[in-house]
């Protein structure tokens, strides 16, 4: 895994700064800490920061055409570098490295930007073609790599891996999107393609960015399918998945440094452990992360499945001591992000990378084969609900309810009743937009300031998934509810705090179910095969029985959770009170201090569990201070 960053001119003669493309690059240090490198042009300059990965002697980027016209970076891998190799030497192509990066190069002055099409992997990369002044920025397929820009119409384009790149600049005000804001107060996290600051966006999933004549332009090259599920015998649909799966992970075990895998115990990454022991002639390396807290920890399983399939494993325990690292968290985080997983996930990269270079992880698994049990399951069972009440009724009994009905706020959040009561009383596409945020509508207008809500004027945050139902329209309701979460859900909250977290440790993380041929394939098995009766990732758990303890398989869904909540009122109290109660924080302008002091009483009196909002609140402030109150240099300050 690599970082990227560059400038691009309109005009051909405007000077450069060879200073800016260096401090662009060296913020990214952590993302590459093997080498770095730069092209510099008439009115251009790419920079490069290089994990070494494929190989390591002769890898090193910029990477250039058989003419020296075209120029390539690149941040991830391309897993049909081989195959695509073979075509273009038959085509005439001139190699002189043995890295998947050239095959871009090549790739691009064969085809042009159409060459994106034909790659497979995890990417952000940028191609520069001097000759038409051209510079092509693209985007995996799902999202796994980040890419950042910012372009000025008629004059220049900014592109960087991370926000804090195009930061370097000291003529991109650092204000923040108040939209985006907005969007991370209704659900933790900024939606894409927005980013968290003014004038900066992101070049969204399976697109690509042309810049050209001082005006950029977004192409889509691909699309998540929705055929009509061909009905099929349950043997050839997990033979046909064995197939496919087993094809993935063989692509992402290509390596000429140490490779292992993460391992928690779980449905996915156990798949993922037992193709890899398939496939490999010696132990997997793996690693697992856990807590004190027995409620909250998954070792056990992990450790289950370690000695069933023979593995190397290591253990790690964390323990409540985020205040020495979530400063630093949320500077590589980038962006508000109120996923506390993104803590255990940092532990665990640092964890492996003591032994790999490269980790195999189960991530997507969920989104791709339904792996939401509680989420996808309160959903069927509210839809059923719905269809029994007629309309009138849910809009004049159920829906004032659930405006009045006592919080509960002590129940998790999906069992609260007042929760229920307000999903009964919408559709079901704002339903489960509804379970997606983190502070509803009705809590977001008594949390925010009334001058933020009006300087984000009728700004609805439902806006971030209704084009996604809005296509799947006719489609069962769990292929929709699974598009929008591809959509959503995994780019950005699953895939930024992976790539951020792994990132920060130097760590690269390849994710067998974000195959695009693998998701490609899911999109053919009807919803019954993913999500039956009450059984989620139906498929994929029959296809580990036999293969891994069925103590592994058989048990609910756990996900990395923290003890946030009591953490706050314990060991991060402290911390947790000067972020979200100081005069800095609540003269911000974004939310009401009465109100933000409520919930900080609430939690500490036990009268509500707001450990999740809170946490949110905090992320905020911590990266208001290090990404619009200063300069991101090397992070971790408060």
């Amino acid at each position: 895994m690599c970082g990227i960053a560059g400038v691009a001119y309109a005009d051909p003669d405007h000077p450069l700064a060879p200073e800016l493309l260096r401090r662009m690059t060296a913020v990214l240090r952590h993302r590459g800490p093997d080498a770095d490198g730069f092209y510099v042009g008439r009115g251009v300059g790419l920079g490069h920061r290089r994990l070494s990965i494929i190989d390591v002697a002769g890898g090193d980027q910029p990477i250039y055409g058989e003419d020296r016209r075209a120029v390539v970076v690149l941040n991830g891998e391309i897993y049909n570098f081989r195959d695509l190799r073979a075509e273009l030497l038959a085509r005439g192509h001139a190699f002189t490295t043995r890295t998947d990066t050239e095959v871009i190069v090549h790739a691009y002055e064969e085809w042009g930007p159409a060459c994106v099409e034909r790659l497979a992997g995890m990417f952000a990369f940028a191609v520069w073609d001097d000759a038409r002044r051209r510079l092509l920025l693209a985007r995996d397929r799902l999202g796994k790599k980040p890419l950042y820009y910012h372009a000025r119409e008629g004059d220049r384009l900014l592109f960087a891996s991370e926000l804090k790149g195009l930061l370097q600049d000291s003529s991109l005000k650092r204000a923040p999107d108040l939209v985006a804001l907005a969007d991370y107060f209704a659900f933790g996290v900024v939606a894409g393609p927005r980013a968290a600051i003014a004038g900066v966006a992101q070049v969204p999933p399976g697109h690509y960015l042309v810049w050209e004549a001082g005006r950029a332009r977004l192409v889509q090259y691909w699309e998540v399918p929705l055929p009509e599920p061909a009905p099929r015998a349950e043997g050839a649909t997990l033979a046909a998945f064995d197939e496919a799966f087993c094809r993935a992970v063989e692509a992402r075990l290509v390596s000429d440094v140490p490779l292992g895998a993460f391992l928690s115990g779980g449905v996915d990454s156990s798949a993922v452990v037992e193709a890899m022991a398939r496939l490999s002639g010696r132990p997997v390396i793996t690693t697992a992360v856990g807590f004190a807290e027995a409620r909250y920890s998954e070792l056990p399983y992990a450790r289950l499945v370690a000695q069933a399939l023979g593995t190397e494993h290591r253990e790690v325990i964390v323990e409540p001591r985020a205040a020495e690292v979530l400063p630093r968290l949320a500077w590589h985080l980038d962006e508000p992000f109120a996923d506390s997983s993104a803590l255990p996930t940092w532990y665990l990269a640092r964890a492996a990378r003591e032994r790999v270079t490269v980790a195999l992880s189960g991530d997507g698994g969920d989104e791709v084969f339904a792996g939401y049990q509680r989420r996808y399951g309160l959903n069927r069972w509210e839809r059923r609900l719905r269809a029994w009440l007629p309309r009138p009724l849910r809009a004049a009994v159920v829906a004032p309810l659930g405006r009045r009905y006592p919080k509960a706020d002590w129940l998790p959040r999906p069992l609260r009743a007042r929760y229920v009561l307000q999903n009964l009383a919408v559709d079901f596409e704002r339903a489960y937009y509804n379970d997606l945020c983190l502070f509803r509508d009705d809590e977001r207008a008594w949390l925010l300031a009334p001058d933020f809500q009006r300087a984000v004027g009728d700004h609805d945050p439902f806006e971030a998934v209704a084009p996604h139902f809005a296509r799947t329209r006719g489609r069962d309701p769990l292929a929709r509810l699974l598009y929008v979460d591809l959509k959503t859900w995994l780019p950005n909250d699953i895939l930024v705090k992976v790539d951020r977290m792994t990132m920060a440790n130097a760590l690269e993380v390849r994710s067998p179910f974000l195959d695009h041929r693998l998701v490609e394939f899911a999109a053919t098995v009807p919803s019954d095969v993913k999500y039956r009766g009450r059984v989620s990732k139906y498929l994929v758990k029959r296809h580990l029985e036999g293969r891994v303890p069925a103590a592994a398989i058989h048990r609910p869904k756990q996900g990395f959770e923290l003890p946030v909540s009591a953490w706050l009122r314990g060991p991060l109290r402290e911390l947790a009170e000067e972020l979200v109660l100081s005069p800095r924080a609540l003269e911000r302008g974004y939310v009401r201090a009465a109100a933000v002091r409520d919930l900080w009483r609430r939690h500490q009196a036990r009268v509500g569990d707001h450990g999740s909002q809170l946490w949110a609140l905090m992320m905020l402030e911590l990266w208001h201070r290090q990404f619009i109150d200063d300069v991101p240099g090397d992070g971790g300050r408060l």
